[in-house]
């Protein structure tokens, strides 16, 4: 529980340096270029990270949720995605879980980025902020779209391999025409996710150990 209380300190931290960020036409977002290296001298406190398949305690730990945040609102947008990483593993059920499974992106300082580039003619700014719970966010553009975007999850499964836990699923887009009753006019499978879970899922189908495991 300490841990999960450091990381509230963690988010604000890293939160700073990136609320009310422009992002001009042309220009490329880097979380760890704004965020920088998470070290003690900075304040950072021991929060949970995933790494090399477990959880554990590191300086810094729980800033991913910002990563996650911003990728987010980033896919809702027509901004592109340049860098983006995942967990390689699931450590908890979705008890409390509002997006889908494999719609984040981790970061390691120096390791991992996350970034995204403005191919568009629009400027872009993220605002961060916290409720007394949440961690909150949005991306604001200097002028109105004709469109916007659904992402949605298709494909999700739990599977047994041998005696090891599985889960897959797709990511999907749908390209909509607000002012035209909702009209899709693209879809697109932005990911496909198979990550290994460090619990035992509720329903899963088992498979022989023999099988592939990313078919």
């Amino acid at each position: 529980m300490q841990l999960q209380i450091n990381k509230v300190t963690n988010l604000k931290i890293a939160a700073k340096q990136i609320n009310g960020v422009l992002i001009q036409p042309g220009e490329t977002f880097s979380f760890c270029r704004l965020v920088g290296q998470p070290t003690q001298k900075k304040g950072y406190l021991p929060g949970m990270e995933l790494s090399f398949g477990e959880a554990r305690a590191g300086i810094g730990g729980g800033i991913c949720q910002i990563s996650n945040l911003i990728h987010w609102l980033v896919i809702h947008s027509p901004l592109t995605v340049t860098e983006r990483y995942h967990h390689s593993f699931d450590p908890f059920p979705d008890d409390g879980r509002v997006l889908p499974f494999g719609s984040g992106a981790t970061v390691f300082y120096n390791y991992r980025d996350y970034q995204f580039t403005n191919n568009t003619p629009y400027t872009f700014q993220i605002n961060l902020w916290f409720t007394e719970k949440c961690l909150e966010g949005e991306l604001r553009i200097d002028q109105e779209l004709d469109f916007a975007y659904h992402v949605i999850e298709k494909e999700h499964q739990f599977l047994k391999i041998g005696d090891q836990f599985y889960r897959k699923n797709e990511i999907w887009r749908e390209k909509f025409l607000k002012f035209q009753g909702g009209k899709v006019v693209d879809t697109e499978l932005l990911t496909k996710n198979f990550a290994r879970v460090t619990y035992t899922p509720p329903d899963y189908t088992e498979l022989p150990a023999e099988d592939n495991i990313n078919s």
